[in-house]
């Protein structure tokens, strides 16, 4: 049998997982060809130059959308994350909800001890219509300035999600399951009675229906604008397909328990690029790594796959011609699309696969929303109530969360045992994966679980245990958007303390506001925008006319509407990422409406699958076009399935209660 090769082309969260399971993946069959053996051939091919390692150094942390960054550039000082931040934990359990795979890949890369909390505040600060509040103040009496049906404004802004829900589930009601969800994609409908002057009526299929259409609808203008105003994503309320909506919207429910990395999330793809090099030189495997190279186009021939490629240096020309047996294409819409723009031109003989209709329309299924994120670093958490003062509305950061994994430590102080019985068994109010906003009304939960008073030594152990130093996020209406608090999170925390913030957290709209603050107000701009490959390279710099509109609208978050720009201090270094530049083109994907969406994963990832009597081993993997979309786990579900179904290698994990892709 001839050697194999096999091209991988993204070297982010989709194309490292993919080489990592070609190498550690287990076969299904007693004999399986396309398995890797000693001899084959491995190749990543990276546009960018990702920072993985001494040996491979970078311009960037790894990870594509997924982008740590740590003051002065040195991975020993406090971080924040400009890119992907979390992940939501999964406990093992068969039918529990979290992250399954990312979960499992942390965990085989013995990355579990590394492995944080990662919590959003039960309480966060909002400044909405120049009226700062907190969620908890917002009631009939202290309503959000907006005149909104039905006195939504008295409530918390996301319970318009569950109002727009309310015509297909209820809390007690509708899919709770992965499996379940996936029918729903398809099958779902309005199923309650709609007034006559709705625009959609009941048996209405929810994929035809844009979520945006869809929340008009039910919430009026004012209604719908205090839900997309204050739940703080624009990208949440989008003309995406309802019936999906409704399950993303649903991502934030009490008990899911988020995490990250103590070292910033990039270090999980240092870890799994280090294990690939590892597996390949241990099997016999040559393992190729090409950065500052992409794929330019790419067709289908009997003797197997044929690409072009080309560099960063001259990103359109041709630079080498060549062949392999399989092509995962490890990519985003935007960057598939440039390769189907080459390849629909070039003279190469073959199926020109990805400029196939059927194939384009479903490469059209999914919008593409920019995202732009900005970075600062202060030598003081001006946010935060201190010994030295505090801002008017500070950002209530600290919390109380008891896990089961903080349940096995204090078993090893030797917390009384009966008591942290009570305390897992508690359900009025439940404890364990709940957030409480004090330390009084946790405590309290606690002895009214045990039926006793805490001495003294027990109070501060389970306090020390549970509390967090939560990560916002403060919302507004203003550009900034949404405000993440990373603190002082240096590895050792030996030296000058330095505390990080996402300053910005934008997404669609939001995200141009900042544009021409990037050069200021005597440039004039250079580089055309389908040229400047900015997230490859790195955060940019932020100009002082940037930073000043930056502490302008922190002032105004935190200080209340009038404030001057002055009370938010000089920060030490301010960075921006703009998602919406090339090769990514947008932070993250959601699916449209009218189209079958599991119909769409199931053939998209082997594209062939729509072209008449074609068998192309050409593959596409990534967030894109997966369940989870704007998730690192979905990259790696996608990737799994691939290498499930088309390739022989055995499920990492049982997918009987958690498909990766949507299930025929």
């Amino acid at each position: 049998m001839s050697k194999k090769t096999y091209s991988i082309f993204g070297a982010g969260a989709a194309g490292l997982y993919t080489a990592w399971r070609l190498l550690d993946g287990k076969s299904k069959l007693a004999k399986n060809e396309k398995m890797l053996v000693k001899g084959d051939v491995l190749e990543l091919y990276d546009w960018g130059k990702y920072d993985f390692s001494k040996k491979n150094p970078g311009t960037r942390e790894p990870g594509a959308r997924v982008c740590t960054w740590h003051y002065k550039d040195d991975k020993d000082n406090s971080y924040l994350e400009l890119g992907g931040m979390r992940y939501l934990y999964w406990d093992g359990t068969p039918e529990g909800p979290g992250h399954r795979l990312v979960t499992k890949t942390i965990e085989e890369l013995d990355l579990k001890k590394d492995s944080v909390p990662f919590n959003e505040s039960a309480d966060p600060l909002m400044s909405l219509r120049s009226k700062n509040m907190y969620i908890s103040d917002i009631n009939s009496n202290q309503p959000a300035p907006y005149f909104a049906n039905n006195y939504a404004q008295d409530a918390p802004p996301d319970d318009g999600f569950t109002t727009i829900q309310s015509v297909a589930i209820t809390q007690t009601s509708g899919p709770t399951t992965r499996r379940e969800w996936c029918k729903f994609y398809e099958e779902g409908r309005i199923n309650i009675d709609m007034p006559d002057s709705s625009i959609y009526q009941k048996g209405d299929l929810l994929k035809e229906i844009g979520y945006w259409n869809l929340g008009y609808d039910m919430l009026d203008q004012e209604g719908f604008s205090y839900l997309s105003d204050g739940n703080g994503y624009s990208s949440n309320v989008v003309n995406s397909n309802s019936a999906q909506s409704f399950n993303v919207n649903d991502e934030f429910l009490p008990g899911t328990e988020y995490k990250t990395l103590i070292k910033g999330y990039s270090s999980l793809f240092d870890s799994l690029f280090e294990e690939v090099e590892k597996l390949a030189k241990q099997k016999g495997i040559i393992f190729n790594y090409y950065p500052n190279i992409r794929l330019r186009s790419i067709v289908h021939t009997k003797s197997g796959v044929h690409f072009t490629t080309a560099t960063r240096k001259d990103p359109d020309a041709l630079a080498e011609r060549k062949k392999c047996d399989a092509a995962f294409l490890a990519m985003p819409r935007a960057a598939i699309e440039l390769v189907a723009q080459a390849s629909r031109y070039s003279d190469a003989e073959g199926v020109d696969v990805l400029n196939h209709e059927k194939v384009q329309l479903y490469l059209e299924s999914v919008l593409m929303e920019p995202s732009y994120k900005i970075g600062m670093f202060f030598d003081t958490p001006w946010w935060r109530v201190t010994e030295a003062g505090s801002p008017t509305y500070p950002a209530k950061i600290t919390s109380y969360f008891l896990t089961q994994e903080g349940i096995e430590k204090l078993k090893k102080e030797n917390f009384p045992s009966k008591y942290l019985k009570e305390i897992e068994k508690a359900k009025n109010p439940v404890i364990i994966a709940n957030t409480f906003n004090d330390k009084a009304s946790f405590i309290a939960a606690v002895e009214n679980a045990i039926q006793e008073r805490l001495t003294f030594k027990e109070e501060k152990q389970i306090a020390q245990i549970a509390e967090l130093d939560t990560i916002g996020p403060s919302i507004t209406d203003m550009p900034i958007r949404q405000v993440v608090y990373f603190g002082d999170n240096a590895r050792d925390g030996k030296g000058k303390k330095v505390y990080g913030i996402l300053a910005s957290y934008d997404d669609i709209q939001y995200a141009t506001f900042w544009k021409p603050l990037e050069l200021g107000p005597n440039a004039t701009r250079e580089i055309p925008e389908s040229r400047d490959c900015q997230p490859l390279e790195g955060p940019r710099e932020a100009t002082p006319v940037m930073v000043k509109m930056l502490r302008s609208q922190l002032a105004s978050l935190h200080f209340g509407p009038q404030a001057d720009y002055s009370y938010v201090p000089e920060p030490l270094e301010t960075r921006y990422m703009d998602w919406s530049l090339p090769p990514f083109n947008a932070g993250y994907h959601a699916y449209k409406s009218h189209y079958n969406l599991g119909d769409v994963q199931r053939k998209i990832r082997k594209p062939s699958q729509l072209v008449p009597n074609t068998d192309s081993e050409i593959f596409i993997v990534g967030e894109t076009y997966s369940n989870d979309q704007a998730w690192v786990e979905g990259a790696f579900c996608t990737a799994e399935s691939v290498l499930n179904d088309f390739f022989g290698i055995e499920p990492i994990i049982d997918e009987k209660y958690y498909p990766f892709i949507s299930p025929e």
